[in-house]
């Protein structure tokens, strides 16, 4: 198998996956971005809230899992 092979096995079977992390990424820049743009606050606080994306991102995965079995549990 070729490497554009093993890619497009790779993006179709992870498409809506790639989706949302993309759409999440997106909007926490976009966020982050216009707000410090608003505020003027410093560089460092910048950097910090978007390394804050990271954990936000599986904090919001993981919370979501977690609700799903606790719904098929139920």
């Amino acid at each position: 198998m070729g490497f554009r092979e093993a890619l497009e096995h790779h993006v179709s079977e992870h498409r809506s996956g790639m989706l949302v992390d993309l759409v999440f990424a997106c909007s926490w820049v976009t966020m982050v971005t216009v707000l410090f743009g608003l505020l003027d606050g410093p560089q460092w606080a910048y950097y910090l809230c978007m390394l804050a994306g990271v954990v936000a991102y599986y904090g919001f995965f993981a919370s979501v899992a977690i609700a799903r079995d606790n719904e098929t549990i139920s």
